[in-house]
């Protein structure tokens, strides 16, 4: 490795995700390694049942399982997803706050791309239905995109700094990026991050189906998405969480907590190209991995590894290989897109992929992409397909890009804690 940004270390302790694949870290990436599936047809009792053929859904989850009987009324499912997923992080972190860190000095982070719009359409369709007097007062704290945070800040005690931030598929990303930021800069000890997004009702999903976003024609749901493959024709769309406890490794050191990866660079960028499409030439997704790349204290030559955005669009895929080739040249670090599997989690995918890279680094293992048949010419990259491949992880990177032109990349290295996780 060439070196690392100054400042205090940032590692990853505690993971927690809650994707199509199930609930928990470990077996959601060992069900990755194995190729395993998690999107299917909604079954006819869904609100996207008739709408779309294929979605990633994941499990159930009632506001009493994560909340107190009176906090639970009309939570929307992203806030319910991502504090499923914020308890399991900082259980598996073992860090309680208030007794091994002061809770100014923690802090949340959780975003979303678009919050709440299931609970705001069923009070939409209440009002339109029974007039003024059917939407409830709680319609506001069950929308709002800052609620996961907020609720997780309430659920733990966190009193620092809290927010969330809304850049679409890259919200997720955006938080773990802050996360690292506030640990360097000595503003937080500690920072729980991530991202959730419950987007599987009709009128969102219809929006991206009218814009010819989605996957659509598949027989067999599970071969819908196939990023970078030659057949592949849009993105499947599905929901889920994921959060990442951050801490400075010297707290995690003085606690024996044991870390699965420094979260050592990030990198942000704009295309200022159009609302829905990349630059083609992938400018604005290179400058964001060069930054990661940059603050990291790395060169290109130190990535083994990359998570691609990866999303199983004509577009977005061909641009996204032109941006790794502005980056590495002719030498590719290997690639896969672990949307093939889970779906499109929109604002929630940044950070459940990022959990991902740091799960790769921890067992050095890389999962493949799905589906990935015949290899598009034009995303010439060394693809993990056919199955997961065994092999050491110095430094991977996490690449998130939105609508909007917002690009996020994060940069993973191997642990400086002194336990490392196996």
């Amino acid at each position: 490795m060439s070196g690392r940004g100054t400042g205090p270390a940032a590692v990853v302790t505690g993971i927690g995700t809650f994707t199509p694949l199930g609930r928990g870290a470990a077996d959601t990436f060992d069900a990755l390694c194995h190729g395993k599936s998690g999107l299917r047809r909604p079954p006819e009792d869904h609100l996207l049942a008739g709408t779309v053929d294929v979605a990633g859904i994941a499990p159930d989850i009632s506001a009493g399982e994560v909340l107190p009987p009176s906090e639970g009324r009309l939570v929307d499912r992203f806030a319910l997803m991502a504090l499923a997923a914020a308890d399991d992080a900082l259980a598996d972190s073992g860090i309680f706050v208030g007794r091994d860190v002061d809770p100014h000095r923690v802090a949340v982070i959780v975003s979303s791309g678009a919050g709440g719009l299931t609970t705001y359409e069923a009070q939409s369709l209440a009002r339109a239905e029974r007039g003024p007097t059917a939407v409830s007062p709680y319609l506001l704290p069950g929308m709002l995109p800052n609620m996961a945070a907020a609720r997780i800040a309430i659920k733990y005690g966190i009193r620092g700094w809290s927010s969330a931030i809304a850049t679409a598929c890259a919200a997720g990303a955006h938080a773990v990026a802050e996360a690292a930021r506030l640990i360097r800069y000595g503003e937080a000890d500690v920072v729980v991050c991530g991202g959730a997004e419950a987007p599987l009702n009709p009128t969102s999903a219809l929006a991206f189906h009218h814009a010819r976003a989605l996957a659509q024609r598949w027989e067999d749901p599970e071969a819908a998405s196939r990023p970078f493959d030659r057949r592949r024709n849009g993105f499947v769309l599905a929901e889920g969480a994921g959060v990442l406890v951050v801490e400075r490794a010297g707290l995690a050191d003085a606690r024996g907590a044991a870390g699965y990866a420094d979260l050592m660079g990030w990198g942000a960028s704009t295309d200022a190209f159009r609302p829905t499409a990349p630059r083609p030439d992938g400018e604005g997704a290179a400058a964001s991995m060069r930054g990661a790349i940059a603050t990291a204290g790395l060169t290109p030559d130190d990535i083994d590894y990359i998570n691609a955005h990866g999303t199983s669009t004509k577009l977005g895929d061909v641009a996204e290989t032109k941006a790794v080739h502005a980056v590495f040249g002719d030498r590719s670090p290997a690639v896969s897109s672990t949307k093939s599997m889970t779906g499109h989690l929109l604002g929630g995918s940044g950070a459940v992929e990022a959990a991902f890279c740091a799960l790769a680094i921890s067992r050095g293992q890389l999962p493949p992409t799905h589906n990935l048949d015949e290899v598009d010419p034009a995303c010439d990259l060394d693809h993990v397909r056919g199955g997961a491949r065994n092999q050491r992880v110095r430094a991977a990177l996490s690449n998130s890009f939105a609508f909007g032109g917002h690009n996020v990349s994060l940069l993973f290295g191997e642990p400086t804690t002194r336990e490392k996780r196996q």
